[in-house]
C-alpha cells in the first residue's frame, strides 16, 4: 500500500485521529509513554513554563533555577531518575522545548552530580538527601580551561594527607581552572563532583572524582575561587571558572568502585590496568550524558516542525490569479523542505528511542558497542537537529527571528548540545578509529533481482544501498590507513579520516533507517504504515542522493537509477504534502505550550503586540530561601 499523490493533490490537508494515535504511540514508546513521557509533558504544559518577556540574562538563569525546583517536586525518587537513562533523556527532550537552560541545569544536577555519586561505592548507602530535595544544588566539574577534550590530561590535584587520611584539593596553575560549570550562588547552596589526579606520595594515580562542598547560606566557602565567565549564545546559566587554593576534603570524598579504592595503609586497590581507563571509569556519566543532549535535539526539532508546518498552513500570500490567496503550504519550494526535515525528524527520533533502549539493557559485553552507537548518534543527531532548527525559522521568514514565536533559541541552544558531553567531531573520530577493523557492515546476503529491476520505491533496496555507502567507505579508510606513511601515526591517519569520518556519518544514517523500518514493523493501523513507508522512503531517497557518484561508480546503482532519483523525491514529497499536519499533529506538543507560540496559531496576525506573560507568575525569583548572595569577581 502506499500513498504517493499526483503533485496537484497535494494542496489538500488530511487529518486522522487514528493515524494521529498511532504515530504518537511509535513515537513515545507505546506502552511507556505515561511513565516516561507524559510527567514532563504535562510539567510543560504548566503556565510557569511560558516564555517570559524582558528578562535580563541574570533573570533568565535565576528562572531556569525556579524551574529546576519545580522539576524536582514532581520526582517521586531523584536517585530513582538517576538510574533510569530513558527517563533521564525524556526530561530534556521536553524541558528543552520551553527552557534550554533548565535541560543544563537538570544534565548537571541528576544525572552528571547525583548519577556518579550513586554509580560509585556507597551509592545506596550515601546520604544524598540534600541533593534529592535541592537544599544544595549538584554540579559537575571536570573540563579545565587548557583541558577539554583531552580531559584526561586534567591537572587539578588531590594529594592523599596521610597524616588525616583526608585530601588536599588544589588547582596547581591557571590553566588547571575548572571550565564553565555552574559554580556560582545563583539557585542556593551547591557542592560538586570534582574530576581531579590522586597523588599518593607524589605519585600520579589517575582522575578520580571527589565530592565537594562549593558554596552554603554564606556564599563560597573557603579555598574557592569562582569567576563568571562571559555571556554566550542560547539560554544562559551561570558559567564559571573555579579553582580551589588547597582546599582539605574528607576520606568519604573519594568517590571509589572497582577502577580504585583507597586501603587503609593508602595503597590504591585498582582493576584498571591504567590510568587513562580509571579516567573513563570516573567520567562514565558522560555517555547517559550525550542521550540527554540528542534527547533534547530530537525534543527541539520536533517542536520547531510543529511550529513551521503549522504557520505554514495559515501564512496566507498572494496566488498565481488576481485577488486569489493561497498558503506558503501551498508551494513544493516551501513544504519540501519541511517534508524532508519531517523525515529525518522522524529517523531522528526512532534511532533515539533504540540507542536509548540499547544502553539501558546493556551487558558487560556489548558495554563499548553501545556505548560508541550512543555517540555516534549524539553526533549525527544534534548535528542534524542544528540543520533542520535553522530551516525551520528560515521557513517563517522574520516573524522567527523573535523569541516569543519558539525558534530563535533552538540552533543557539543546539550548539551547546553540539559541544557537551564530548564535542561532536572528536566523539566521532573515536568511533571512526574503533570502527575501522572492530565493524562489520550488515549488507544484504540475500540474492535478490538483477540490479536494473531494482526500484526506488523498494525500501529494502534503498536501506542496502546505505549500508553499501558504509562499506565503501570502511574500506577506502582501510586502504588509506595501510597505505600511509610509515612510522607516522599521526600522518597515517591524517590520510585515513576523511575517509572514516565518512563511514561514520553513513553508519549514523544507515542505523537510523533501521530504526524507522522497525517502527513500521510495530504500526498496528494499516494506513500508519504505509504513512511511515512514505516518509522512509523519502528519508532514504535523500541518503542516497548524497552519493549516487559513489554507489554509480562501485556498480550498486545503474544510471536509470540516478536519473530516476530526482522524480522519486519529488513524487514522495507530493504524496506526504496532505499529511504533514498529521505528522506534527503526533508529536504531541501540549496544547498551552503551542497557544503560546503565536505563529502557531491562526490569529497570530492578533498576536503582534508586546507579549506578556500571564499575570499568574509574578516576578521572576532571583533568591532562594537557603542561600543569600555573595561577592563573586566578574
Amino acid at each position: 500500500m502506499t500513498l504517493l499523490m499526483r503533485p496537484q493533490e497535494a494542496l489538500q490537508t488530511t487529518r486522522t485521529p487514528s493515524l494521529t494515535r498511532d504515530l504518537t504511540r511509535l513515537l513515545f514508546e507505546g506502552a511507556d509513554q505515561a511513565e516516561v513521557h507524559e510527567p514532563w509533558r504535562r510539567l510543560i504544559s504548566r503556565p510557569e513554563f511560558r516564555y517570559r518577556p524582558g528578562l535580563s540574562p541574570a533573570d533568565r538563569t535565576a528562572l531556569s533555577y525556579s524551574r529546576l525546583r519545580l522539576v524536582n517536586d514532581m520526582i517521586d525518587s531523584p536517585k530513582a531518575l538517576a538510574g533510569d537513562p530513558r527517563r533521564l533523556a525524556s526530561l530534556h527532550e521536553w524541558t528543552g522545548v520551553v527552557d534550554g537552560g533548565l535541560g543544563t541545569l537538570a544534565g548537571i544536577h541528576y544525572n552528571l552530580f547525583l548519577g556518579s555519586l550513586i554509580d560509585h561505592d556507597l551509592g545506596e548507602e550515601r546520604d544524598v538527601s540534600e541533593f534529592s530535595s535541592l537544599r544544595r544544588t549538584g554540579t559537575f566539574l571536570c573540563t579545565e580551561l587548557a583541558h577539554g577534550n583531552d580531559a584526561a590530561a586534567l591537572q587539578t590535584t588531590a594529594e592523599l594527607d596521610r597524616e588525616t587520611g583526608g585530601f588536599v584539593l588544589h588547582t596547581p596553575h591557571p590553566g588547571a581552572r575548572k571550565f564553565m560549570p555552574n559554580t556560582s550562588t545563583t539557585g542556593g547552596p551547591k557542592s560538586a563532583v570534582v574530576a581531579a589526579r590522586l597523588l599518593i606520595d607524589g605519585e600520579d594515580q589517575g582522575v578520580f572524582l571527589f565530592l565537594t562542598p562549593l558554596s552554603d547560606e554564606g556564599g563560597l566557602l573557603p579555598g574557592i575561587s569562582v569567576r563568571r565567565l562571559p555571556e554566550r549564545t542560547g539560554s544562559p546559566i551561570d558559567h564559571c571558572l573555579t579553582s580551589f587554593d588547597r582546599v582539605r576534603l574528607p576520606r568519604e570524598a573519594l568517590l571509589e568502585s572497582e577502577h580504585g579504592r583507597l586501603e587503609s595503609d593508602g595503597a590504591l586497590n585498582s582493576s584498571r590496568g591504567n590510568r587513562r581507563k580509571r579516567f573513563l571509569n570516573s567520567i562514565g556519566r558522560v555517555t547517559a550524558g550525550k542521550l540527554c543532549m540528542s534527547g533534547a535535539a530530537v525534543g527541539v526539532t520536533r517542536a520547531a516542525l510543529a511550529i513551521a508546518v503549522r504557520y505554514a498552513h495559515q501564512r496566507e500570500i498572494s496566488g498565481p490569479k488576481a485577488g486569489e490567496r493561497v498558503t506558503l503550504n501551498a508551494h513544493r519550494s516551501h513544504h519540501g523542505r519541511l517534508l524532508e526535515a519531517l523525515a529525518t525528524s522522524y529517523a531522528m527520533t526512532f534511532l533515539h528511542r533504540k540507542v536509548t533502549a540499547d544502553w539501558a539493557r546493556h551487558t558487560g559485553e556489548e558495554r563499548s558497542q553501545a556505548e560508541r552507537l550512543v555517540a555516534v548518534a549524539k553526533g549525527w543527531i544534534t548535528w542534524e537537529a542544528r540543520a533542520i532548527t535553522v530551516e525551520c525559522r528560515e521557513r517563517c521568514g522574520a516573524q522567527g527571528l523573535f523569541p516569543v514565536n519558539g525558534l530563535a533559541d533552538f540552533p543557539l541552544n543546539l550548539e551547546g548540545a553540539i559541544t557537551a558531553e564530548g564535542d561532536n567531531l572528536v566523539i566521532w573520530v573515536k568511533a571512526a578509529a574503533e570502527m575501522v577493523f572492530e565493524h562489520r557492515t550488515d549488507v544484504s546476503a540475500e540474492p535478490g533481482p538483477p540490479l536494473e529491476q531494482r526500484e526506488l520505491t523498494n525500501l529494502d533496496f534503498l536501506r542496502d544501498l546505505l549500508a553499501r555507502i558504509e562499506k565503501v567507505w570502511q574500506d577506502r579508510t582501510r586502504t588509506a590507513l595501510r597505505g600511509g606513511p610509515k612510522g607516522d601515526p599521526v600522518g597515517r591517519w591524517n590520510a585515513a579520516s576523511p575517509s572514516a569520518l565518512e563511514m561514520v556519518s553513513a553508519h549514523a544514517g544507515l542505523n537510523a533507517a533501521d530504526a524507522f523500518l522497525t517502527a513500521i514493523g510495530q504500526a498496528e493501523v494499516p494506513e500508519t504504515r504505509a504513512l511511515l513507508e512514505d516518509l522512509c522512503r523519502l528519508f532514504l531517497l535523500r541518503k542516497v542522493g548524497e552519493h549516487t557518484g559513489d554507489l554509480l561508480a562501485e556498480g550498486h546503482m545503474t544510471a536509470h537509477h540516478v536519473r530516476a532519483l530526482p522524480l522519486a523525491i519529488d513524487r514522495a514529497i507530493a504524496g506526504l504534502a496532505p499529511h504533514m499536519m498529521t505528522l506534527v499533529d503526533a508529536f504531541d506538543l501540549p496544547k498551552e505550550f503551542l497557544a503560546g507560540i503565536p505563529i502557531a496559531n491562526g490569529d497570530y496576525v492578533d498576536s503582534v503586540l508586546p507579549h506578556t506573560a500571564p499575570s499568574c507568575l509574578g516576578p521572576v525569583r532571583t533568591s532562594f530561601p537557603t542561600a543569600r548572595s555573595c561577592t563573586v569577581s566578574v
